[in-house]
């Protein structure tokens, strides 16, 4: 039952990335081109590890890359990185921060995405948390304004929100005591792609 609740959870915020989808992509085609080519000209000399190993990183540009994804429900901020996805109960997060990456603290953890950040010189300057904001309506981006603190702010407004249902303040006992705070699955497709990958690469340097 806990799971299909879960699955049921309405998605009201997707966030795009920041960064890396443009190197991420140009990575995958390029991977592509040399898998390709080397399976075209193979009984021509062309290396075989070479194939291997384009494939290997194609697969990984992807689950690195392009696979990580961020959005929120009303109940949990959910953040899919390379090997997992991670369901993280808003009203239990302790801290939170959008720096090169975005940094969650719960359940006495840290958790990281890589979809939001900021640049090295904005993290320095940037505030732990921009502005406060008056309605909903001020959370939608302006023009101007940079698109991770239009992220952290509206993970803050609905993790306040959040905690206002569940009758707890942060850092308090009560929050600490909420049950499920983190909830992770295994992401098995990648995992299983770059296992083969490396089978694959392996077997290319053996045969």
């Amino acid at each position: 039952m806990a799971r299909l609740q879960h699955d049921q959870d309405p998605v009201v915020e997707r966030f795009h990335a920041t960064s890396g989808r443009v190197t991420g992509w140009m990575a995958l085609v390029l991977a592509a081109v040399v898998v390709v080519a080397g399976l075209a000209y193979v009984d021509d000399g062309f290396p075989a590890w070479v194939i291997g190993l384009a494939l290997l990183m194609g697969v990984l540009a992807w689950a690195a890359m392009l696979r990580p994804a961020l959005w929120a429900t009303d109940e949990h901020l959910v953040m899919r990185n390379l090997a997992e996805t991670v369901h993280i109960r808003l009203a239990a997060v302790e801290e939170m921060a959008v720096r090169q990456v975005l940094a969650v603290r719960a359940d006495d953890r840290r958790w990281v995405s890589t979809v939001v950040g900021r640049s090295w010189r904005k993290a320095l300057t940037s505030r732990h948390r921009p502005g406060g904001l008056a309605d909903d309506a001020a959370l939608a981006p302006t023009e101007g304004m940079h698109y991770a603190d239009f992220v952290e702010n509206r993970l803050h407004d609905l993790v306040d929100k959040a905690r206002t249902r569940e009758g707890v303040r942060r850092g308090s006992p009560e929050q600490l005591a909420l049950p499920d705070a983190v909830r992770r699955e295994p992401a098995r497709l990648p995992i299983a792609l770059i296992g083969v990958a490396l089978v694959v690469l392996v077997v290319t340097f053996v045969v």
